[in-house]
Protein backbone atom coordinates (compact mmCIF):
# COMPACT_ATOMS: atom_id res chain seq x y z
CA UNK A 1 0.00 0.00 0.00
CA UNK A 2 1.09 3.28 -0.74
CA UNK A 3 1.12 5.47 2.79
CA UNK A 4 1.45 8.59 0.82
CA UNK A 5 -2.18 8.30 -0.30
CA UNK A 6 -3.62 7.71 2.98
CA UNK A 7 -3.47 9.89 5.67
CA UNK A 8 -1.55 9.22 9.18
CA UNK A 9 -3.68 9.55 12.58
CA UNK A 10 -0.38 10.85 14.32
CA UNK A 11 0.78 13.14 11.81
CA UNK A 12 -2.57 14.64 9.53
CA UNK A 13 -5.14 13.61 13.00
CA UNK A 14 -9.14 13.30 12.91
CA UNK A 15 -11.56 15.31 14.30
CA UNK A 16 -12.13 13.23 17.31
CA UNK A 17 -16.08 13.36 17.06
CA UNK A 18 -16.56 12.18 13.25
CA UNK A 19 -14.54 9.02 14.46
CA UNK A 20 -16.44 8.62 17.56
CA UNK A 21 -19.83 8.82 15.73
CA UNK A 22 -18.03 6.27 12.82
CA UNK A 23 -16.72 3.81 14.78
CA UNK A 24 -18.31 4.38 18.53
CA UNK A 25 -22.22 5.82 18.90
CA UNK A 26 -24.80 3.88 19.86
CA UNK A 27 -26.62 4.92 17.08
CA UNK A 28 -28.45 1.55 15.88
CA UNK A 29 -26.54 2.03 12.40
CA UNK A 30 -23.28 1.78 13.83
CA UNK A 31 -21.76 -1.41 12.49
CA UNK A 32 -18.81 -1.98 14.37
CA UNK A 33 -21.38 -2.77 17.71
CA UNK A 34 -19.11 -6.50 17.79
CA UNK A 35 -15.97 -4.80 16.88
CA UNK A 36 -15.72 -2.09 19.20
CA UNK A 37 -17.85 -3.01 22.15
CA UNK A 38 -19.23 -6.64 22.71
CA UNK A 39 -16.18 -9.00 22.01
CA UNK A 40 -13.30 -6.43 23.19
CA UNK A 41 -14.72 -5.33 26.46
CA UNK A 42 -15.67 -8.95 27.11
CA UNK A 43 -12.23 -9.78 26.54
CA UNK A 44 -11.19 -7.20 28.70
CA UNK A 45 -13.23 -8.02 31.66
CA UNK A 46 -12.25 -11.25 31.36
CA UNK A 47 -8.49 -10.63 31.42
CA UNK A 48 -8.90 -8.29 34.40
CA UNK A 49 -11.17 -10.41 36.23
CA UNK A 50 -8.43 -13.56 35.93
CA UNK A 51 -6.27 -11.85 38.50
CA UNK A 52 -3.02 -11.70 36.32
CA UNK A 53 -3.63 -7.83 36.00
CA UNK A 54 -3.13 -5.40 38.89
CA UNK A 55 -0.90 -3.00 40.24
CA UNK A 56 -0.46 0.77 40.77
CA UNK A 57 -0.03 1.78 36.94
CA UNK A 58 -1.72 1.54 33.97
CA UNK A 59 -1.14 2.93 30.63
CA UNK A 60 -3.41 3.18 27.79
CA UNK A 61 -2.53 3.75 24.22
CA UNK A 62 -5.53 3.79 21.74
CA UNK A 63 -6.43 5.56 18.54
CA UNK A 64 -9.12 8.02 19.02
CA UNK A 65 -10.50 9.21 21.91
CA UNK A 66 -11.72 5.94 23.23
CA UNK A 67 -11.98 4.88 27.32
CA UNK A 68 -15.13 2.03 27.17
CA UNK A 69 -12.15 -1.20 27.25
CA UNK A 70 -10.75 1.01 30.68
CA UNK A 71 -14.08 0.66 32.58
CA UNK A 72 -12.65 -2.96 33.66
CA UNK A 73 -9.40 -1.74 34.77
CA UNK A 74 -10.38 0.59 37.34
CA UNK A 75 -10.85 -1.98 40.39
CA UNK A 76 -7.64 -3.28 39.68
CA UNK A 77 -5.30 -0.25 39.34
CA UNK A 78 -4.71 2.95 41.26
CA UNK A 79 -3.82 5.40 38.54
CA UNK A 80 -4.71 5.24 34.83
CA UNK A 81 -2.83 7.03 32.57
CA UNK A 82 -3.92 8.27 28.74
CA UNK A 83 -1.59 8.74 26.21
CA UNK A 84 -2.58 10.02 22.65
CA UNK A 85 -0.65 11.75 19.50
CA UNK A 86 -3.57 14.48 19.68
CA UNK A 87 -4.58 17.66 21.38
CA UNK A 88 -7.63 17.15 19.73
CA UNK A 89 -8.10 13.47 20.91
CA UNK A 90 -6.84 14.68 24.55
CA UNK A 91 -9.54 17.43 24.40
CA UNK A 92 -12.11 14.95 23.48
CA UNK A 93 -11.03 12.63 26.54
CA UNK A 94 -10.71 15.23 29.26
CA UNK A 95 -14.23 16.69 28.01
CA UNK A 96 -15.81 13.49 29.25
CA UNK A 97 -13.27 13.10 32.32
CA UNK A 98 -14.47 16.54 33.73
CA UNK A 99 -18.06 15.36 32.86
CA UNK A 100 -18.52 19.00 30.19
CA UNK A 101 -21.40 19.85 28.25
CA UNK A 102 -21.03 18.25 24.93
CA UNK A 103 -18.98 15.41 25.94
CA UNK A 104 -19.39 12.09 23.76
CA UNK A 105 -22.12 9.86 25.50
CA UNK A 106 -20.49 7.02 26.16
CA UNK A 107 -23.70 5.50 28.60
CA UNK A 108 -24.10 2.69 26.26
CA UNK A 109 -20.71 1.05 27.05
CA UNK A 110 -21.00 2.04 30.57
CA UNK A 111 -24.22 -0.16 30.61
CA UNK A 112 -22.33 -3.07 29.00
CA UNK A 113 -19.72 -2.41 31.56
CA UNK A 114 -21.87 -3.36 34.67
CA UNK A 115 -23.74 -5.91 32.99
CA UNK A 116 -20.58 -7.55 32.36
CA UNK A 117 -20.03 -7.21 35.99
CA UNK A 118 -23.03 -7.80 37.03
CA UNK A 119 -24.09 -5.00 38.41
CA UNK A 120 -26.23 -3.62 36.18
CA UNK A 121 -27.59 -1.03 38.30
CA UNK A 122 -24.33 0.30 39.36
CA UNK A 123 -23.83 2.67 35.80
CA UNK A 124 -23.67 5.80 37.69
CA UNK A 125 -20.86 4.82 40.23
CA UNK A 126 -18.90 2.95 37.18
CA UNK A 127 -18.92 5.92 35.19
CA UNK A 128 -17.68 8.43 38.16
CA UNK A 129 -15.21 5.71 39.08
CA UNK A 130 -13.25 5.18 35.80
CA UNK A 131 -13.35 9.08 35.66
CA UNK A 132 -11.79 9.24 38.79
CA UNK A 133 -9.27 6.50 37.73
CA UNK A 134 -7.41 8.56 35.12
CA UNK A 135 -5.48 10.85 36.72
CA UNK A 136 -3.57 11.95 33.19
CA UNK A 137 -4.35 12.14 29.42
CA UNK A 138 -0.62 13.05 27.99
CA UNK A 139 0.52 13.88 24.26
CA UNK A 140 2.96 11.44 23.13
CA UNK A 141 6.16 12.10 20.33
CA UNK A 142 7.42 8.81 18.47
CA UNK A 143 10.08 11.25 17.40
CA UNK A 144 11.35 11.90 21.03
CA UNK A 145 13.59 9.80 23.12
CA UNK A 146 11.32 10.11 25.88
CA UNK A 147 7.79 9.62 24.22
CA UNK A 148 5.94 12.28 26.48
CA UNK A 149 9.03 14.72 27.25
CA UNK A 150 9.24 16.92 29.26
CA UNK A 151 6.81 15.00 31.29
CA UNK A 152 8.05 12.10 32.82
CA UNK A 153 5.87 8.88 33.30
CA UNK A 154 6.13 6.08 36.13
CA UNK A 155 6.50 2.77 34.64
CA UNK A 156 3.52 0.66 34.33
CA UNK A 157 2.36 -2.39 35.77
CA UNK A 158 0.59 -2.77 32.40
CA UNK A 159 0.44 -1.43 28.99
CA UNK A 160 -2.58 -1.50 27.24
CA UNK A 161 -2.83 -1.59 23.04
CA UNK A 162 -5.63 -0.81 21.04
CA UNK A 163 -5.79 0.01 17.51
CA UNK A 164 -3.01 2.09 18.11
CA UNK A 165 0.36 0.21 16.54
CA UNK A 166 -1.32 -0.39 13.12
CA UNK A 167 -2.29 3.64 12.78
CA UNK A 168 0.61 5.00 13.53
CA UNK A 169 3.44 2.93 11.66
CA UNK A 170 4.31 2.78 8.01
CA UNK A 171 5.58 -0.84 7.78
CA UNK A 172 6.37 -3.76 9.75
CA UNK A 173 9.78 -2.16 10.52
CA UNK A 174 8.29 0.87 12.30
CA UNK A 175 5.85 -1.49 14.02
CA UNK A 176 8.37 -3.59 15.81
CA UNK A 177 10.06 -0.04 16.55
CA UNK A 178 7.34 1.49 17.85
CA UNK A 179 6.12 -1.12 19.94
CA UNK A 180 9.93 -1.29 21.47
CA UNK A 181 9.41 2.64 22.25
CA UNK A 182 6.27 2.12 24.43
CA UNK A 183 7.29 -1.57 26.17
CA UNK A 184 10.31 0.76 27.69
CA UNK A 185 6.96 1.96 29.77
CA UNK A 186 6.33 -1.49 31.16
CA UNK A 187 7.57 -2.41 34.36
CA UNK A 188 9.86 -5.66 34.37
CA UNK A 189 7.62 -8.72 34.22
CA UNK A 190 5.10 -6.36 33.34
CA UNK A 191 1.56 -7.38 31.81
CA UNK A 192 0.02 -6.32 28.29
CA UNK A 193 -2.88 -6.25 26.41
CA UNK A 194 -3.17 -5.78 22.97
CA UNK A 195 -5.74 -5.11 20.43
CA UNK A 196 -6.47 -4.86 17.02
CA UNK A 197 -7.24 -5.21 13.09
CA UNK A 198 -5.57 -8.11 11.36
CA UNK A 199 -5.23 -7.68 7.67
CA UNK A 200 -6.40 -3.93 7.13
CA UNK A 201 -5.54 -1.53 4.89
CA UNK A 202 -7.30 1.74 5.60
CA UNK A 203 -10.25 3.45 7.53
CA UNK A 204 -12.18 5.86 6.53
CA UNK A 205 -12.99 9.32 8.89
CA UNK A 206 -15.93 11.15 6.84
CA UNK A 207 -14.25 11.69 3.33
CA UNK A 208 -10.89 10.82 4.68
CA UNK A 209 -9.27 8.10 4.05
CA UNK A 210 -6.32 7.03 6.58
CA UNK A 211 -2.96 4.72 6.78
CA UNK A 212 -3.68 1.46 8.46
CA UNK A 213 -0.65 -1.04 8.41
CA UNK A 214 -1.14 -4.67 7.47
CA UNK A 215 -0.34 -7.32 9.29
CA UNK A 216 -1.27 -11.18 10.78
CA UNK A 217 -1.31 -13.26 13.67
CA UNK A 218 1.93 -14.37 12.56
CA UNK A 219 3.65 -11.17 12.49
CA UNK A 220 2.00 -10.32 15.96
CA UNK A 221 3.43 -13.35 17.41
CA UNK A 222 6.93 -13.05 15.99
CA UNK A 223 7.20 -9.72 16.89
CA UNK A 224 6.29 -10.15 20.66
CA UNK A 225 8.48 -12.95 20.74
CA UNK A 226 11.64 -11.23 19.25
CA UNK A 227 10.96 -8.31 22.18
CA UNK A 228 10.98 -10.82 24.85
CA UNK A 229 7.16 -10.77 26.13
CA UNK A 230 5.44 -14.16 26.67
CA UNK A 231 1.67 -14.95 25.15
CA UNK A 232 -0.62 -16.23 27.88
CA UNK A 233 -3.36 -15.68 25.59
CA UNK A 234 -3.83 -15.01 22.11
CA UNK A 235 -7.57 -15.09 19.81
CA UNK A 236 -9.22 -14.19 16.73
CA UNK A 237 -12.32 -13.05 16.14
CA UNK A 238 -14.17 -12.98 12.19
CA UNK A 239 -15.27 -9.42 11.63
CA UNK A 240 -18.90 -9.28 11.75
CA UNK A 241 -19.27 -5.45 10.57
CA UNK A 242 -20.95 -4.55 7.38
CA UNK A 243 -19.17 -1.69 5.92
CA UNK A 244 -16.46 -0.43 3.68
CA UNK A 245 -15.66 2.17 6.35
CA UNK A 246 -12.51 -0.12 6.83
CA UNK A 247 -11.31 -3.55 5.15
CA UNK A 248 -10.16 -5.85 7.99
CA UNK A 249 -11.02 -9.34 7.76
CA UNK A 250 -10.51 -10.11 11.67
CA UNK A 251 -9.68 -8.78 15.30
CA UNK A 252 -7.16 -10.26 17.38
CA UNK A 253 -6.62 -9.90 21.41
CA UNK A 254 -3.86 -11.07 22.93
CA UNK A 255 -2.24 -10.88 26.46
CA UNK A 256 1.91 -11.02 26.99
CA UNK A 257 4.24 -10.54 30.24
CA UNK A 258 7.60 -8.96 29.43
CA UNK A 259 10.15 -11.79 30.88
Amino acid sequence: METGTHKLYHVHGFHSRDFLDAYCSSKPEMPFAHEAFEYPMEKFYNAFSSGDFRGDVLIDISAGPIIQHLYAAQEYFRDIIILKPTEHCILEVKKWTDSRTGAFDWSHTTTLATELAGNSDQCEEKEIGLKAAIKHVVIFDLNKENLTDPIGLPQADCLLFWFILETISKDLEEFVTNFRKFSKLLKPGGRIMYYGALNCTYYMIGEEKFHFLKYNESDLRSMLSNEGFVITHLEVSQRKAVTDLMDFDSVVFCTAYKE
